[in-house]
Parts: C-alpha cells; sequence; structure tokens
C-alpha cells in the first residue's frame, strides 16, 4: 500500500519505500498506513480497489497548488496540505505526446516495439552490432511500455528522462530537470513526429481563426485555456514562422509532405 501511495502522491507515507527495516525512515502517518494495510486484504488484495478509495479521498482531491507559507514550512508536502506534483515517468512522457498528437495506438499486449532512434545512436554498439529495425506503421506509435529495451544502446528518450536501467532493481525512481529533457522534446524524432500531427490537427479540428487555434493547441496539450502572455508569445513565434516559410517557400514543401502523412 505504500508503493500504491507512491504512485499516487509522488512521496510514499514512508519516503524510503526500497528500505522498510531499522534504518529506513519512519512512516509520515503510521496509522494512515496501518488502516490502509487492513483495508488491502480486507478488500480482498485488490489494488483497483486500493486505488479507488484513495484517489476518492479529499486528501487525493486537493489541489495542487502551491501556498507561500506551505513551501516554507512544508516544501516535500508531508504534511499532505495539498496534492502533489511530480513529472511523469520517461515512458509516459512519450505516451502524453502521441495521445495529445493523435498517433497513439492504444493496443494491448504482443511483442515490443522500435520507435526511430536519433542519428548515430546504434553505432554506439557494441563494435557497431546493434541492428534497429524501424517498427513501422501504427506499431512505432504504441506506448512506451512495449519500447524494447536494449542492454547495450538504450532507447535514449527513455533514460534521459530517468527511466531506470533493466540490468538492476529498481523501488523508487528518481526524477531530474536537465537541459537535455528539454532537448531531447525539441529533437527527438517521436516527439518531431507528434509536433506535425499535432499541427495537422488543429488544423483540421480547430475555427479558422488563429486565436481559436491556439487556444485549440493549449487546450488539448495542457487542458487548460491559454494565459494572456502565452496566447501573444505563441501568436508572435507563429508569425515569425509564418514570415520564414513564405521568404523560403520551397523549405515548406517537404515539411507539409511529412505532415500529412501518418
Amino acid at each position: 500500500v505504500n508503493r500504491i501511495w507512491e504512485s499516487l502522491f509522488d512521496r510514499g507515507l514512508v519516503y524510503t519505500s526500497e528500505d522498510f527495516g531499522t534504518r529506513g525512515e519512519p512512516p509520515s502517518h503510521p496509522e494512515l498506513l496501518d488502516w490502509l494495510a487492513t483495508e488491502f486484504p480486507a478488500r480482498g488484495w485488490s489494488l483497483k480497489e486500493m486505488i479507488r478509495l484513495i484517489v476518492g479521498s479529499s486528501t487525493y482531491r486537493q489541489t495542487s497548488a502551491m501556498r507561500p507559507d506551505l513551501l516554507e514550512r512544508d516544501p516535500k508536502n508531508i504534511w499532505l496540505a495539498r496534492q502533489a506534483r511530480f513529472r511523469v515517468p520517461a515512458e509516459n512522457v512519450r505516451d502524453l505526446a502521441l495521445s495529445v498528437s493523435g498517433l497513439l495506438e492504444p493496443s494491448v499486449g504482443g511483442p515490443g516495439i522500435r520507435p526511430p532512434l536519433p542519428p548515430g545512436v546504434a553505432e554506439l554498439g557494441y563494435a557497431g552490432s546493434i541492428r534497429w529495425p524501424e517498427s513501422q506503421g501504427d506499431e512505432r506509435y504504441r506506448r512506451g511500455l512495449y519500447i524494447l529495451f536494449q542492454r547495450t544502446v538504450p532507447y535514449p528518450m527513455l533514460m534521459t528522462f530517468d527511466c531506470p536501467d533493466s540490468n538492476t532493481t529498481c523501488i523508487r525512481r528518481t526524477r531530474s530537470n536537465t537541459p537535455l529533457q528539454a532537448l531531447t522534446t525539441l529533437n527527438d524524432p517521436v516527439f518531431y513526429e507528434c509536433a506535425r500531427a499535432l499541427g495537422r490537427r488543429i488544423l483540421t479540428e480547430a475555427p479558422a481563426e488563429e486565436t481559436a487555434r491556439i487556444a485549440f493547441a493549449v487546450r488539448t496539450s495542457l487542458g487548460r485555456p491559454p494565459s494572456d502572455e502565452e496566447e501573444q508569445r505563441l501568436a508572435a513565434f507563429l508569425s515569425e514562422q509564418r514570415q520564414a516559410f513564405e521568404a523560403d517557400p520551397d523549405a515548406a514543401v517537404p515539411f507539409m509532405q511529412a505532415m500529412y502523412a501518418k
């Protein structure tokens, strides 16, 4: 139950989920941990029942907005005075981009997939022995859970976003914030394809007005309307890109051809 809690709040009631012994941290809410531990067998050892129990609580349903007084007094949210704010696992970063773009293939089960690798990555394997035949069609857009984990040359996007090594057991994942992560979302082939597909969605599903298209893009991506500043910055960026393509129409041709080919 501590691990279930950790997956929903980012921090377990016992923070050291990899060590429940005498050297681990004591639980922040021991009575709650004990009660959940008794509820688990009482509900038939059902993970679904436990998740439903926790997510239906007022603790889970709190806002994640940070209050200045809590930032100073309880920066790690041990008191559970707000909902947690944490980054999704590495596999979900790719899944969210695919989902927003409309490319996600949600089928369950089956063999592993091989999404496109950035140029030069496969050559890093021992003596150039790595062969990475890219999955074709909808297979390449399946969930990150199914990405083949090559030990000698792991999929770089997963490793950049703190996916654990497959050679050792990992109880609790770490989360980092590095410039490489931003560069990955700008340059990795899968995110480039997702950006093109999202552009196609905007042109086909949103109203023709520029402000409406910007609002559609932000709401689809972030689940909320854009702020005034975001709308102004996106409008300025759109204007810059339009001028660049108007100055060099030939540069737009291959981009548009790829954009309308899934």
